[in-house]
């Protein structure tokens, strides 16, 4: 039903989603209604549908972003049941747009924190300005709650001086040659990755699987659905 979830206004398009049952908790459609599409897409923002934003990458459409938050969400929120996520920390490989970023970040709560890593600085600073578009982004930002990097996603992400901290979630929104396992070792027990991977090595076979690492370290794998995405690869040589 996708092709459906489209709205004249960011309201409508989240409404639509909740309707079609593509979000199903409350928390995740307040915090997407709580972040406008617009300032991320460039053209038809509230279309349910990828669009390009350049440099060979897309925003996924929206119907993905609320399915990676739904799969991550028990990831996402603070939990009093569980010392070990009071303040939980996400990556976002890929960031792209930073759209999904700022969404998270409206999940994490006050003591948590989203990195968002990019392959090439120019998306760095993309994601950047669209999230300072709004007072609210520029809040997040200048609390530290969303930061954006430059790095290889392959190989995860270290925060400086936070070296010890390992990702409560993380996702992936390119397609990977495999689950890296850079990834899994920098993912907490217990964590959930939720990452594409390209099963044929020529993008013509992909998937999304959850991964998860319970709390002895034990690392499970669900393949969830087909997919399409770019491929999450080299930045490119100048």
């Amino acid at each position: 039903m996708a092709w459906r979830s489209s709205g004249a206004s960011n309201r409508d398009l989240i409404e639509n989603l909740w309707r079609n049952r593509l979000i199903t908790h409350p928390e995740v459609k307040e915090a997407f209604l709580k972040v406008d599409r617009a300032h991320y897409a460039p053209s038809f923002p509230y279309d349910d549908s990828p669009q390009p934003i350049g440099h060979s990458a897309t925003i996924s459409a929206p119907h993905m972003h609320a399915s990676a938050v739904e799969h991550l969400l028990p990831y996402l929120v603070p939990s009093s049941s569980s010392p070990e996520r009071p303040a939980p920390r996400v990556l976002d490989i890929g960031s792209g747009s930073g759209y999904l970023t700022a969404v998270m970040a409206e999940l994490v709560g006050e003591r948590g924190v989203v990195v968002g890593v990019e392959h090439i600085n120019a998306l760095r600073e993309l994601g950047e300005r669209n999230v300072a578009k709004s007072e609210r982004g520029r809040e997040l930002l200048q609390s530290g709650r969303i930061r954006f990097r430059v790095g290889d996603g392959r190989k995860g992400w270290v925060e400086p001086g936070e070296e010890a901290a390992k990702w409560d979630a993380i996702h992936v929104g390119a397609a990977a040659a495999e689950v890296h396992a850079s990834l899994l070792d920098q993912l907490n027990a217990p964590g959930r990755m939720f990452i594409p991977v390209d099963d044929d090595g020529g993008g013509w076979s992909q998937h999304v699987w959850c991964v998860d690492k319970d709390e002895k370290g034990e690392v499970t794998r669900k393949k969830l659905f087909g997919v399409r995405y770019v491929p999450l690869t080299d930045a490119p040589k100048e």
